[in-house]
């Protein structure tokens, strides 16, 4: 635009000047051969020069607009050298699956990749035992169960009370918590005449593990809080809800009722999680993300408790 309205302005300035050159024609031929160059010729050569700069100017307000810088014009050999600018050059970030919604949803898409086939149309892995809806649970396997999820929830609940670490103290009274429930259960059962055992090696193991994480590796630690809470929240409450019909005539259990709305309650959890992965590295969340088999590891072998194969 601006190129064009300085061209037009040296048009009409030409037309102007057209009667006072031809009345001056004689004088400028005699005066040119004594002075060397018109002044006809300076102008024109002036007009030129402003319409060189005009066309810069614009190519410069586009190139930016397209995002690219566009260098002075070099006169010695009238070519222009174009660069691209710092946020077009910079390369685009690999994104990992889940991350544009959130660490949550990074976890999540981890998490589902580790499930078996038959645990998940998202599953990737076949099943190395027995599949959940082949096991035949006993009222014995099922309270050992539950005596040794006891102690992990107990465990992660004392870490986010003490808070050895600030992020910690964002993940209190959730209404996630799980232990005065599992505790208001093992009444029931002791009240029924069953034995309660005590916690065994797979439960003692995981609360031991999961006490030095806290400690020495935030985000790893926050990777089995995730997974732990989650799980129950989803395939934990359809595994109870099978074996209630199975063995208990259909009781649903404490451990599997919550205060309120359930998805409320996970998505203010979910909230938070992001909120703590914002102030991550990208080492750090994938230190995380890396954990989740290990959580599953220590999961799976508390859930096999339930019972035994056929």
């Amino acid at each position: 635009m601006m190129a064009m309205a300085v061209g037009e302005l040296g048009l009409s300035l030409k037309s102007a000047a057209t009667p006072v050159a031809a009345a001056a024609a004689t004088a400028r031929e005699k005066s040119s051969v004594q002075t060397g160059p018109s002044k006809a010729s300076a102008s024109a050569h002036f007009r030129t020069r402003i319409s060189q700069k005009a066309d810069h100017r614009s190519s410069n307000y586009f190139g930016r607009v397209l995002g690219f810088g566009v260098e002075a014009p070099n006169t010695s050999t009238s070519s222009f050298s174009i660069r691209a600018s710092s946020a077009a050059a910079e390369k685009a970030k690999a994104r990992y699956p889940g991350e544009k919604k959130g660490f949550v949803e990074e976890m999540r898409f981890v998490a589902m990749k580790l499930h078996t086939k038959d645990q998940s149309k998202e599953g990737e892995k076949e099943a190395d035992v027995q599949p959940i809806g082949q096991w035949q649970p006993t009222i014995e396997g099922y309270l050992k169960f539950l005596v040794d999820s006891k102690e992990v929830y107990d465990t992660m609940e004392t870490i986010v009370q003490k808070a050895a670490h600030p992020s910690y103290e964002l993940f209190r009274n959730t209404g996630l918590e799980r232990s005065e429930r599992l505790a208001k259960d093992l009444e029931w059962f002791a009240s029924q005449g069953h034995a309660i055992p005590k916690a065994g090696v797979d439960g003692t193991t995981y609360a031991k593990y999961l006490t030095e994480l806290s400690e020495t590796d935030v985000p790893a630690f926050i990777c089995h809080f995730y997974n732990v809470y989650f799980a129950h929240s989803a395939g934990g409450y359809f595994i109870g809800k099978k074996v209630a019909k199975m063995i208990l005539d259909g009781r649903e259990l404490e451990f599997y009722k919550w205060d309120g709305e359930l998805f409320q309650l996970l998505g203010a959890v979910k909230e938070n999680l992001n909120k703590v992965a914002e102030e991550w590295s990208r080492d750090e969340k994938n230190n995380c993300l890396k954990e989740t088999e290990n959580s599953f590891k220590y999961s799976g072998k508390i859930l096999r408790l339930i019972a035994s194969p056929q």
